[in-house]
């Protein structure tokens, strides 16, 4: 059983499983900070159903992404809704582990990767019964450290690295990040509300950049008196 969900008035048409993985708000605000230009290729490791790429090709069409998903269920879904969109000659999806990228990409040849991650790790927190839930929040097929390691060894010097992670891991990502010479240079905080303590944050790092992080105004998910505030209603293309 699917859902077909309409974002960006219409232009854009997500099909998702009614039960298993779907997109959280996350997604939506990772593609607006990952900025792509005209010519770029970029990667995105663990695509789920696409959704990122698909509204990164809406927003820059002559680049060209490439999807990454481990579940075929979901990469299978990814490429239907490439078709759906009419974006097959943008955004291919390929089912595959991230780790063994080097069977069909170049290392040290891509502009831009971005990730949405698994958050959690193995042993904390409750694993969802349901697989594709499962492998997309926790550490199950791929770690903090793998996702890095591979944005490391696909980026070209001076690529950017974008991720979205909690912020109570911020410490961890940062680290890993400068350790693999993805130095850290851009860091938004998302918090639900005005009042509220952030709960995930947007990271750009440069390969082989130079130190310096530029912390950014924060983004606040809800209005005091309910609904999305006007800036995450244009990033979700309401």
């Amino acid at each position: 059983m699917t859902t077909t969900d309409s974002l960006f008035r219409g232009r854009l048409k997500i099909i998702q499983k009614k039960k298993g993985y779907r997109f959280s708000i996350d997604a939506p605000i990772l593609a607006q900070h990952v900025r792509l230009g005209a010519t770029d290729i970029a990667v995105d490791l663990g695509t789920g159903c696409g959704i990122i790429p698909l509204i990164l090709s809406l927003q820059t069409p002559s680049a060209h992404i490439c999807g990454i998903e481990i579940q075929k269920d979901l990469a299978e879904l990814a490429s239907g809704n490439v078709r759906l969109n009419h974006m097959e000659g943008k955004i291919t999806i390929v089912h595959g582990d991230m780790k063994d990228f080097k069977s069909y990409l170049t290392p040290g040849t891509v502009d831009v990767v971005f990730s949405n991650p698994p958050y959690r790790k193995v042993l904390s927190g409750r694993i969802s019964p349901e697989e594709e839930r499962a492998v997309a929040r926790h550490e199950i097929k791929a770690s903090l450290s793998d996702v890095v390691s591979v944005a490391q060894s696909l980026l070209k010097r001076s690529g950017r690295f974008v991720v979205i992670y909690p912020a109570e891991r911020v410490i961890d990502l940062v680290l890993r990040m400068r350790a693999s010479k993805l130095e850290p240079k851009r860091l938004r905080l998302i918090h639900p509300e005005q009042s509220s303590e952030a709960i995930l944050a947007i990271a750009e790092g440069i390969k082989y950049g130079n130190p310096g992080l530029e912390v950014q105004p924060p983004i606040i998910i809800y209005k005091p008196e309910g609904g999305y505030t006007d800036e995450v209603k244009e990033m979700i293309g309401n």
